[in-house]
C-alpha cells in the first residue's frame, strides 16, 4: 500500500490526503458527534417535560392544599360503599379503560391499572380524598411498558379516613 501511495503523483497524494480528511470529518460527524448531539437535545426536552410536569403538579399541590383545609366532604358519598363510590369517580373520570382489576376488602377497594396517565390517576385521588375522604393505604406505580411518556401501571389500595 506504502509503495503504491509513493508511486502516485504528488498532486494525487495531495488529493488522497485532502480526501481522508475530508471522509474521517464526515464519519466522525455522522458516527460520533451526532449521536451525542441527539442524545443531549433528548435530554434537554426531557428535562423541560419534567420541569413543565413538576410546575404542574406544584400548582396541582397548592390547590390541594387550600382546598383540604377543613374535614374532607364525605356527605356525597357517605352512604355508599368504596366499589360504588370508585366505580362511579372512574367513569367520570374517563379511567375506567385502564382499569385491570377491582377487588373488594374490608372498608376499601384494591384498583390495578393498567397504561393510566400518571396525572390523570393523581387527579383522581385527590379528588377521592377530598369528595369522599378516601385515602390510600397501600400503593405502588411502575413505568409502563409502552413508548409513550406519562403512562404508569400502578395498584392501589384505598380505605375511608376514619
Amino acid at each position: 500500500m506504502k509503495d503504491w501511495f509513493d508511486n502516485l503523483e504528488q498532486r494525487e497524494q495531495r488529493i488522497l490526503g485532502v480526501g481522508s480528511i475530508v471522509v474521517a470529518i464526515i464519519l466522525f460527524w455522522w458516527l460520533i458527534w451526532s449521536p451525542l448531539d441527539k442524545g443531549q437535545r433528548d435530554l434537554e426536552a426531557s428535562v423541560t417535560l419534567w420541569q413543565t410536569s413538576l410546575t404542574e403538579l406544584r400548582g396541582i399541590a397548592a390547590r390541594g392544599d387550600t382546598s383540604t383545609g377543613s374535614a374532607p366532604t364525605q356527605a356525597a358519598g357517605a352512604n355508599q360503599s368504596p366499589v360504588v363510590i370508585v366505580d362511579q369517580t372512574l367513569r367520570s373520570r374517563g379511567l375506567n379503560s385502564a382499569v385491570q382489576r377491582r377487588q373488594p376488602i374490608p372498608n376499601g377497594i384494591r384498583v390495578e391499572f393498567e397504561d393510566v396517565a400518571f396525572d390523570q390517576l393523581v387527579v383522581w385521588l385527590g379528588d377521592l380524598n377530598a369528595r369522599y375522604g378516601m385515602v390510600v393505604q397501600a400503593g405502588s406505580m411502575q413505568i409502563a411498558s409502552r413508548s409513550e411518556p406519562g403512562l404508569v401501571n400502578a395498584s392501589v389500595t384505598l380505605e375511608r379516613a376514619q
